[in-house]
């Protein structure tokens, strides 16, 4: 099908030599204001935002140079960096060679079976560093399968290679949820503990809720990013500004599930006993969350079982996970060890370099069995993870874990490290000003350099996809425009000083879903806030599911009826950036926000808006029947928004687990630090009580509000525009 999506910020009608380079390199030179009116980027961002793009744009004449190689560069490449395609396409793969050359062009697929292609007539022409080249056709004489292949081009006996990716036009595993409608919970992991736990939530813990979620015909559970941190306290507490994004955080670990710790010593297992019995008191506390006591008391328990050893098969597995995750898992551990070792700002950092480096290989070579530890924390996640997964599978769920994807990673953290060849220097993502922010957020993370990204035939991006649906349902992808165009701000300069990059989200997306449909999972897309024309359609029409918030989901008219909502979306009453519903309907984002200093106006009126906007959504549940004209409480108010986007068509339907047990208080008040203690709320209930796993089973709350959704093992599927039940939208 054809892409329709088109870059919202049009390019000037005549460009100056500076525009016309970035819009080559697809850096955007005009943006959407505050206002809303279109703004210009200004030459100094432009210069820079191409600097970090490695293009030289800092004088007349070098503007002019790089114009010229925007041209001839391509030339100098017998085949594209790399070539990514939906399953179908026949489109022929330009090769550039000297004229008359003899050329062969075939291609391998993952089982090594070779295709040999044809190639074209000479067409256009070029003189390029003094060669005549010209451009000929490459074509295969059948589609290959799904997967990763490679290209190959012999020019006069001498062999170029690129990757070549064959994706599939659209995921099978949205089409399987467009005839059955499934709902599951949303939880902040960290945040939901057992009486077992160390006082963090754990993944002995996910299995459970999954248990819980499937007992009331619950299909999937979605987590918060469980990406690693760092690998000594203090750790970050955003699950959202990780170290990397395709490992995970052994705070997570339940260490009385790891095989070896049956094999401890009575000192050892003494020692650690006394370590989990000391969070006894802290997982019915509704004190802040602590991860770095959490996280400390873990490390010396794995300390301890780490040095009992592992059996001959252990080992063996041990052995086999690490040469498949390969030189991914060697540079993390890597870092891990360095990170523990020395200070961020140490010049022993210095000393040891990139990875790969002469003085990474002697700190590999003196600190071998601490980087054995860090990968063998790795591999017991992996096996944890999958314990959760079967959990969630063999209590009934057809999806069952889904997690969540992270928009970038710390600047001083291990991918920002390992990965430092295919990400941006000088750079950071962020957003522009818009009405909510006037002033814009820098996220500080370093965004991916497309062009090397490329090079390197998105293998990152597609490592980093593999390992987090190795044991998965399903991945949301928080931010999913950022595989559009990201916002790149220059180092040191505000928030609104920087520029849009465009990314090739053909390719972007479509490993996304190749490697989403190889592990059998589903896609869900956060695509809230302003999106380009065209960017929802083309989502929806790879299978990628998008994202409706209750709250959200109006016009100038007011609240959208439940028939107006997409069918193809992850719908939910609130999220994690908003308080849970009950404290949603008695004002306290506002009221947060206000205590906060964070209102751009008198506290009265924000409250008399939201008390507006509010009653407006009431009156429509009122007018569908789902709440009485008398004043509701507000489980029962709850438990109506919840059936009201039961009414929608939407084929995933997300209930919070901090609604289902009727908290209040705010997980995460975007725009805040250590004003607000973001990501340490610890789940309770409308009085103020810890809520335990345990507690789920048996909870009337959780069960009343689940009821609300009038879905049944035998009754799930999706209503159309008019009730009925329909085909896929």
């Amino acid at each position: 099908m054809a892409d329709t999506t088109q870059h919202a910020d049009a390019p000037p009608r005549n460009p100056s030599p500076l525009e016309r380079l970035a819009g080559a390199h697809r850096v955007g030179t005009t943006f959407k204001g505050w206002d809303g009116e279109p703004a210009q980027v200004t030459p100094q961002t432009l210069v820079a935002v191409l600097a970090a793009l490695g293009i030289d744009a800092s004088s007349h004449t070098a503007i002019a140079r790089a114009l010229e190689d925007t041209v001839t560069a391509p030339w100098r490449s017998v085949l594209p960096a790399v070539v990514v395609v939906r399953q179908g396409d026949d489109d022929p793969v330009p090769l550039r060679v000297p004229a008359g050359a003899r050329v062969e062009f075939w291609a391998v697929d993952e089982d090594g079976v070779r295709s040999t292609g044809t190639v074209g007539e000479a067409g256009e022409t070029r003189t390029v560093d003094g060669r005549d080249l010209e451009r000929r056709d490459g074509t295969l004489p059948h589609a290959l399968p799904l997967g990763w292949h490679t290209l190959h081009a012999s020019v006069d006996g001498q062999e170029s290679v690129c990757v070549f990716v064959v994706t599939p036009d659209r995921l099978s595993t949205t089409a399987a949820l467009a005839d059955h409608r499934s709902w599951g919970l949303m939880a902040q992991l960290y945040s939901v503990r057992s009486a077992d736990s160390w006082g963090i939530g754990d993944l002995a813990d996910l299995g459970r809720i999954a248990q819980a979620a499937a007992q009331h015909h619950g299909e999937f559970v979605l987590v918060n990013p469980l990406h690693a941190a760092e690998p000594i306290p203090p750790v970050e507490p955003s699950p959202y500004l990780p170290t990397t994004r395709r490992y995970f955080h052994p705070l997570y670990l339940r260490i009385e599930d790891i095989p070896e710790y049956a094999s401890l010593g009575a000192p050892a297992r003494q020692r650690i006993e006394g370590l989990a019995a000391g969070f006894a008191a802290v997982n019915t506390s509704t004190d802040l969350l602590d991860r770095d006591s959490s996280y400390a008391a873990k490390l010396e328990a794995l300390e301890l079982v780490f040095a009992v050893g592992r059996s001959a098969q252990r080992r063996q597995d041990f052995d086999a996970y690490r040469s498949h995750q390969g030189q991914g898992l060697a540079d993390f551990a890597l870092w891990s060890a360095l990170a523990e070792t020395y200070p961020p700002d140490a010049p022993e950092w210095h000393d040891v370099g990139r990875p790969g480096s002469p003085g990474a290989r002697e700190f590999t070579e003196r600190h071998g069995a601490r980087i054995e530890f860090h990968a063998w924390l790795q591999w017991l996640l992996d096996e944890q993870l999958r314990e959760a997964q079967l959990a969630a599978t063999d209590a009934g769920m057809s999806i069952g874990v889904v997690h969540d994807l992270a928009v970038g990673v710390h600047p001083g953290g291990a991918d920002a490290w390992a990965l430092q060849d295919v990400l941006a220097a000088g750079v950071s993502v962020g957003a522009p000003p818009d009405m909510f922010n006037q002033l814009g957020q820098d996220w500080s993370q370093p965004p991916w350099h497309p062009d090397r990204l490329a090079a390197s035939g998105y293998t990152a991006f597609r490592d980093m996809l593999r390992n987090i649906l190795r044991h998965a349902g399903g991945i949301r992808v928080d931010h999913i425009l950022g595989l559009f165009r990201l916002w790149w701000i220059p180092q040191g300069e505000a928030p609104g000083a920087g520029a849009y990059v465009y990314y090739d989200h053909r390719a972007l997306i479509g490993i996304l879903a190749l490697e989403a449909e190889r592990a059998g999972a589903i896609v869900v897309g956060e695509d809230l806030g302003v999106f380009e024309p065209g960017v929802q359609e083309y989502l929806a029409e790879r299978g990628i599911l998008g994202t409706s918030i209750l709250w959200f989901e109006q016009d100038a008219d007011g609240p959208l009826p439940p028939e107006a909502y997409r069918k193809g979306c992850l719908t939910t009453v609130t999220v994690h950036d908003l308080p849970p519903s009950a404290g949603y309907l008695a004002g306290e984002h506002v009221a947060l926000r206000e205590r906060l200093g964070l209102l751009g106006r008198p506290v009265e009126e924000e409250q008399a808006e939201d008390r507006a906007v509010q009653e407006k959504f009431l009156a429509l549940l009122r007018e569908r029947h789902l709440l009485g004209d008398a004043p509701a409480g507000v489980p029962e108010t709850v438990e109506a928004l919840h059936a009201f986007i039961a009414q929608t068509p939407s084929v995933l339907l997300g209930v919070a687990l901090a609604d289902a047990v009727g908290e209040r208080r705010t997980q995460n008040q975007p725009g805040t630090n250590d004003e607000y203690p973001n990501w340490r709320i610890p789940l309770a209930d409308a009085d103020g009580r810890a809520v335990l796993v345990e507690d789920l089973a048996t909870s009337e709350r959780f069960s009343s509000l689940v009821a609300s959704l009038g879905l049944s093992a035998d009754a799930g599927t999706p209503p159309d525009a008019t009730g009925s039940t329909g085909s896929t939208g």
